[in-house]
């Protein structure tokens, strides 16, 4: 009976990849609804806690010790197949869990600090907040500007900051 059905492509990498976002999107919903489908899930939201790392990073970590192995027994084919459909799995079990609206923080050194502050509230949607700072080798007191951007706004806020002050320091995390 099985010997008669047909897969919907016989391209490994079509499949790699529109497997991949399935996978993703499943496991994030699972977790992000407070569940886990595996250990290495489990072990993943625990770390998640405690390290700079997102959940997919670290569920592909374990993956590439996993596929790397089975390199070794299988074929190196198959198992590049399966972190190709990996990778995109944790990058789309972090965009379900995290959403798409990832903010980065912005901070901004610059002896401008007054004009690009001023700029920055009348172009953009978001607050500023200044922070008194001072270089630790000059002594020389400073602003530190603060501000807390969606991933579509960096760009158009470095482009305000570069047209004032195209040597100020821009630091994002």
């Amino acid at each position: 009976v099985f010997n008669s059905v047909q897969g919907i492509t016989d391209d490994l990498l079509l499949a790699s990849i529109f497997g991949g976002i399935v996978l993703g999107v499943g496991v994030g919903l699972i977790i992000r609804s407070g569940g886990s489908s595996d250990g290495t899930e489990i072990i993943a939201i625990f770390l998640d806690k405690k390290s700079g790392f997102s959940v997919g990073q670290i569920v592909m970590i374990f993956n590439i010790f996993i596929l790397g192995s089975a390199g070794f027994m299988f074929g190196w084919d198959r198992a590049m197949y399966s972190l190709v459909t990996y990778f995109i799995a944790s990058k789309t079990i972090d965009v379900t869990v995290q959403g798409l609206d990832e903010t980065r923080i912005m901070m901004i050194i610059s002896n401008k600090y007054e004009e690009i502050t001023d700029k920055l509230l009348e172009d953009s949607e978001r607050g500023v907040t200044l922070i008194n700072g001072r270089g630790a080798y000059s002594k020389t007191p400073t602003n530190v500007i603060f501000i807390v951007a969606s991933r579509l706004e960096i760009s158009s806020i470095k482009s305000i900051i570069k047209s004032i002050d195209s040597d100020a320091l821009i630091i994002m995390q």
